[in-house]
């Protein structure tokens, strides 16, 4: 055999190009250019470069090594595939099959341990929140509690707004529906939570779009906000209060936060683990154990996101994005973002309005609840325009409200859309009926 002969087995990845459906082998090359950008917006600081550079890398990666497999591998039902993971293996198997397969694949796959034993069981999503909850200061919330959570609340409006459209004009499931809306709340974790649970086939896409779109979407905020709200009310500068804040300490703000965790908990038990982690991480902060802050806040944290990042990218291969539900799941995440971030503004008008202009209404974008992108975003909008005005505070309190009532309204979902949920079997025949 000459080496001409060898070059397709050689080099497989080039070869699949060229044995690849045109639509395929240009989507690929698109998949990998868009992995190249998403490097370079994260390196740049334009999106989260914790997140997207090592999911950029991992995207541009996977669909540059496609390689070919015998077409009774487990790897490759279709006769394509990579040696990085399977997100989909033994599906369709007897038990016994498929309990077989994920061993075998686990000693081949190189990021198959992480998906299968962290991923898909949403562990790395608790981490995450772990770590989040270690850095969150709930004292912000208490100050004004009232305040950040009626902005909080007006922030969750692209979820409301997402979950009817895309039963009645998209045709996805309740449950589809309802995981793909809570983009919206633009909390990460929280959307692989809902999406694992509600919408399983559907999990790998709705948590690519839903970091994808959470890292741009916050680049096309600050425009939002200028667009909604005129320039005189974003140099607002907040008076101080008539009385001075409490000053809660370490002990109060860790019980307030154990009261939280378990009233939430009781009352939406099938988030708990989110919850739980959440508080856990915001308790270990009061607690004055210092290695053991640093390390939830530092390497675990660091840690989980940059295996979330990786195995996100290497999710995003050609076979994801060509599903066609992929297309309106795209339309809507955004929109959900879209909608939520003028939800939040609007809410922040109404504080405004409601307190007699004492309250600067940019705060109503922190209460989309990426802590602390958000507050952040809000933080330099405001100082653009009036570098003495300081509402930092406010928005972190709106930013972690906003973490609180994603976690509520995903948990409502989730009880009210299970499999076995009279609400979903009334629901559905509430659509049926709608649809004759």
């Amino acid at each position: 055999m000459s080496f001409i002969e060898v070059i397709p087995d050689v080099f497989q990845g080039i070869t699949t190009l060229f044995h690849s459906e045109p639509k395929i082998a240009i989507t690929r090359i698109f998949l990998i250019l868009l992995g190249f950008t998403l490097m370079y917006l994260g390196r740049k600081g334009v999106l989260e470069a914790m997140i997207m550079i090592p999911m950029g890398l991992g995207m541009a990666t996977v669909n540059a090594s496609v390689m070919f497999f015998d077409p009774l591998s487990i790897h490759a039902p279709h006769g394509m595939s990579t040696l990085f993971l399977e997100a989909q293996v033994g599906s369709g198997l007897e038990p016994v099959q498929a309990a077989a397969d994920t061993i075998k694949i686990l000693g081949i796959d190189w990021l198959q341990p992480v998906f299968s034993l962290t991923f898909s069981n949403n562990l790395i999503a608790c981490l995450v929140f772990l770590g989040v909850g270690s850095l969150l200061d709930i004292g912000y919330v208490l100050a004004r509690p009232i305040v950040c959570m009626t902005i909080a609340m007006f922030a969750e409006l692209g979820t409301l707004v997402v979950f009817p459209l895309a039963v009645y004009f998209f045709n996805f499931t309740p449950q589809e529906a309802a995981a793909i809306a809570v983009v919206g709340g633009a909390d990460g974790p929280m959307v692989l939570f809902t999406a694992l649970v509600l919408a399983p086939p559907l999990f790998v896409p709705i948590s690519v779009v839903a970091y994808l779109y959470l890292g741009l979407a916050y680049g096309g905020y600050p425009y939002l906000v200028k667009m909604m709200i005129p320039k005189k009310l974003r140099a607002i500068k907040m008076p101080p209060p008539v009385k001075p804040p409490v000053a809660y300490n370490s002990m109060e703000k860790m019980i307030v936060a154990a009261i939280l965790c378990v009233v939430l908990s009781l009352l939406l038990p099938i988030a708990a683990p989110l919850i739980f982690c959440l508080f856990l991480g915001i308790s270990i902060r009061e607690s004055g154990v210092k290695p053991l802050q640093d390390l939830v806040s530092g390497p675990m944290l660091y840690t989980a996101t940059l295996f979330l990042g990786l195995t996100l990218g290497i999710l995003c291969d050609v076979n994801t994005i060509m599903d066609p539900k992929v297309l309106p799941l795209l339309l809507l995440g955004m929109l959900s973002l879209l909608i939520s971030g003028v939800g939040g503004i609007l809410g922040g008008l109404f504080i405004w309005w409601v307190t007699g202009g004492k309250v600067n209404p940019v705060v109503g974008i922190a209460g989309v609840s990426c802590v602390p992108t958000t507050a952040k975003v809000a933080q330099k909008v405001v100082s653009k325009e009036n570098p003495s005005s300081i509402i930092l505070p406010l928005a972190l309190g709106c930013c972690i409200s906003g973490v609180i009532t994603s976690a509520i309204i995903s948990g409502i979902f989730c009880s009210l859309l299970k499999a076995d949920s009279g609400f979903l079997v009334n629901l559905q025949q509430a659509l049926g009926n709608v649809v004759q």
